[in-house]
């Protein structure tokens, strides 16, 4: 057997893995009863200045849908991501300041008849003509039609976990993984204190007038670097900030003797948290397990199709040889 076709066909194997699943219909023509009756335009709140922050979260597509039910409209606008990190994060810089968290899909905040949430891999803006009675079920059903996904993809990011409970502000909760967003949140910590090229993210939360940073890095020791960057920061921007394993954090806004009592409470715990059983994945660790799933899934078929051709090959001739013919006709 030729080896160009083995290898071409494990090459595109290796491709078809590594490719992303085509995306199939965002959202859905209808859902309990509301019909889809024409295309909408983006929300009115919607900046053009936002295009470099969805995209930095790994934005795919988007899409507006107008659904109908009596006299009642709801708008709907959606945008797709790679994955659930990129959801969420992107729902964190979406939501407006004056929403109130509620229990919709992944999560979700309201205000009024606007609602906003995630679940999976994307976000939904959403706006009742008028308003309407058990509104959080009307998008429950909603998000059950939107668009699933699995594995690595569907698992949020773990680091806002590690945000302590006592006097969170939930509503000031942003996930952060690039300098454009972070730009947007307009944090006292300069982007390049940061870093983002070194695989970091990002969270802040208020917690009365003190807002704490939490910045998660591949490895303990480029956290311990990072920290020493932020101790140089001039005096004037009143930072106070400890580590825990890779884990950096900051706080800001308040005198250090009231941020340290805080910083204590931050504890990175490298094995089981309740909603993340795999605990925290940095980008580099699924980058390696996706090549090392590639190079297995090559190894497979390759030693596959050397036996094929091991059997193949040597049934013929074992078969030739049995009739008392040459092994091979070379």
């Amino acid at each position: 057997m030729s080896r160009i076709p083995v290898l071409g066909f494990c090459f595109c194997a290796t491709l078809a893995l590594a490719a992303p699943v085509p995306a199939g219909p965002l959202l859905p023509h209808a859902f309990d009863q509301w019909t889809a009756t024409a295309a909408a335009t983006a929300p009115a709140a919607q900046n053009p200045s936002d295009a470099p922050v969805l995209k930095e979260y790994g934005l795919i597509d988007d899409g507006s849908a107008s659904y109908g039910k009596r006299s009642n409209t709801l708008i709907v606008h959606a945008w797709r991501f790679q994955d659930a990190t990129g959801a969420y994060g992107a729902f964190t810089f979406l939501r407006a300041p004056e929403m109130r968290p509620d229990a919709i899909g992944s999560g979700g905040a309201v205000s009024a008849d606007h609602a906003l949430f995630w679940s999976g891999a994307v976000v939904v803006d959403a706006t009742f003509a008028h308003p309407v009675a058990k509104q959080n079920a009307i998008l429950a059903a909603l998000a059950a039609e939107l668009p699933k996904v699995s594995g690595t993809q569907g698992v949020p990011p773990s680091l806002p976990n590690y945000l302590p409970k006592a006097q969170l502000n939930a509503a000031s909760v942003h996930y952060v993984i690039g300098p454009a967003a972070w730009a947007r949140l307009g944090s006292e910590i300069p982007a390049g204190a940061i870093d983002f090229s070194q695989d970091a993210e990002a969270v802040t939360a208020r917690y009365g007038a003190a807002t704490l940073t939490l910045i998660m890095y591949p490895t303990p020791q480029i956290a311990g670097g990072h920290l020493k960057t932020v101790d140089a920061l001039p005096k004037a921007l009143a930072l106070t900030a400890g580590r825990s394993g890779p884990l950096l954090a900051i706080v800001s806004g308040v005198p250090r003797a009231q941020a340290v009592p805080l910083l204590h409470q931050v504890k990175f715990n490298d094995y089981v948290t309740i909603n993340h059983p795999e605990g925290y994945v940095p980008e580099t660790v699924k980058l390696y397990r996706l090549l090392v799933g590639i190079t297995m899934l090559v190894v497979v078929l390759f030693s596959a199709a050397v036996l094929l051709g091991l059997f193949l090959g040597g049934g013929r001739a074992l078969y030739r040889f049995l009739r008392g013919k040459p092994a091979s006709t070379v």
